[in-house]
């Protein structure tokens, strides 16, 4: 019996990520599906988005508590403030400058393809254009009032990032001043947290279903003509974020963390096809969270930078508003100047800042910015809104890609990441956990042994 006991346990986590590995093939079939009804029946698939929505919002309403409980646990569990500082001060400078290289790229190729030459602009695309400036970004003094919530209760239901970001730095902050006090406390948070991932593993079943509604009324709205109209700007979209994150995420991994892009981005590929199938990294937010810290990267620097990276640090979108950009001037014959490009591009940056990583953000915040600094060009903006769709995939998946290196590079230099769990996991020798998305070894509510707490990825 003592020797049929240890045969049998093993058995039980390899049908769990059989099952789970059926779940993401369900969901390539699923896109494929989507885009077969889409092109068969437009009508019909067009009907089919709200089954893309309800999966979306799902997700969206798994992410505020999975915020709170990480940035509480992680905060909490740490004994000095100063350090909480320092690390949300290198993400943000980390964050600006990245943002700065990815302008510079997206106007390198813009300004070498001149994509939008020989459009022609319809009496429809310019009301769009107008539609989306209406909607447009908030300014930089809004935004930042937007942080503090209404309530305290209110940062749990308002769906905005930064608010539960605040709210849970000031209870990890008044958490960690109890002293040990404050322990059982984190005992609960983290019991909570265990509870949420659980419910989160039983949504990621609708994913299939997800994916087909959102494809299927993408590509019934849009239609194969459009593709075709625009292909040179979607074309070179794409293939500007493959090279920012080839070139230049790349070799930064390499350099600071010793990690091997590919590799990282092969650990998150279930996360990337989520993003591919909705055209939201919102669904992928809280499973990087849970990933990052499978990874070894301690739940401090995860749940300070992975939210607030999901506001700041916005790779694809940088490069998405310098390319759309220049588009627009050429396609509407008023090509800018360099002088020009760059005082645009810099009020966009910041005007960016907050977009979400949901489907049509992106284009709300391009054409809000050209209306404050530049009314002529908004008429263009409706040149891409039929692909915009498309290009918000790029724009999500190259943010997302962002924000996982971000989050091994910020650990690396604080020293908060276990060098030796990493190469284990993308190994695969350490599978995550897809049942429960925690692992038994990391107590929620405690610090994190060794690297966690800073120690031991000083070699």
């Amino acid at each position: 019996m003592a020797a049929s006991t240890p045969d049998t346990a093993p058995a039980a986590p390899r049908v769990k990520r059989d099952r789970t590995h059926y779940l993401y093939i369900a969901v390539i079939v699923a896109v494929a599906l989507g885009i077969a009804v889409g092109f068969a029946a437009p009508d019909f698939a067009k009907e089919l988005k709200p089954l893309g929505t309800g999966f979306v919002n799902l997700i969206k309403m798994m992410i505020t508590p999975i915020i709170f409980c990480t940035i509480v646990t992680g905060v909490g569990s740490i004994r000095s403030a100063a350090k909480v500082g320092k690390l949300g001060g290198l993400a943000l400078t980390y964050f600006i400058g990245m943002s700065f290289v990815a302008l510079a790229i997206g106007l390198v190729v813009g300004n070498v393809l001149h994509p939008g030459a020989g459009m022609h602009l319809t009496d429809a695309a310019k009301q769009a254009g107008h539609t989306q400036a209406a909607s447009g970004s908030e300014g930089p003094v809004d935004f930042l009032l937007s942080i503090i919530p209404t309530t305290f209760v209110s940062a749990f239901t308002g769906g905005v990032v930064l608010q539960t970001l605040l709210v849970a730095l000031l209870v990890g902050f008044a958490v960690q001043a109890m002293g040990t006090s404050g322990e059982p406390i984190l005992r609960g948070i983290g019991h909570i947290q265990k509870l949420v991932f659980r419910v989160l593993s039983m949504i990621m079943w609708a994913a299939p279903v997800g994916a087909f509604g959102a494809i299927a009324a993408v590509v019934g709205e849009t239609g194969v003509e459009a593709l075709k109209a625009l292909g040179t700007i979607m074309l070179a979209f794409y293939i500007t974020c493959v090279l920012f994150v080839g070139l230049v995420l790349g070799p930064v991994l390499w350099f600071v963390a010793k990690v091997n892009i590919l590799k990282l981005l092969r650990y998150l590929g279930r996360e990337f096809l989520l993003i591919l199938s909705t055209s939201s990294s919102d669904t992928a937010l809280p499973r990087l969270i849970a990933k990052m810290e499978h990874l070894g990267v301690s739940r401090p620097v995860v749940g300070i930078t992975v939210p607030t990276g999901y506001s700041f640090n916005l790779d694809g979108t940088m490069i998405y508003l310098t390319m759309a950009s220049l588009f627009i001037a050429e396609a509407l014959g008023q090509p800018l100047h360099l002088g020009e490009q760059i005082t645009l591009l810099l009020f966009m940056m910041v005007a960016s800042k907050g977009a979400a990583g949901v489907s049509g953000a992106g284009l709300a915040t391009l054409a809000g910015a050209l209306q404050s600094h530049r009314p002529a060009l908004v008429d263009g903006v409706g040149l891409i809104v039929g692909i915009d769709r498309f290009m918000s995939e790029a724009r999500a998946l190259t943010n997302f890609a962002g924000n996982a290196v971000a989050t091994v590079l910020i650990g690396s230099w604080t020293k908060e990441i276990d060098r030796g769990r990493v190469a284990r996991v993308l190994a695969g020798e350490l599978p995550f956990d897809e049942t429960t998305l925690l692992d038994d070894h990391q107590a929620p509510g405690t610090a994190m042994p060794g690297p966690r707490d800073g120690e031991l990825a000083k070699a």
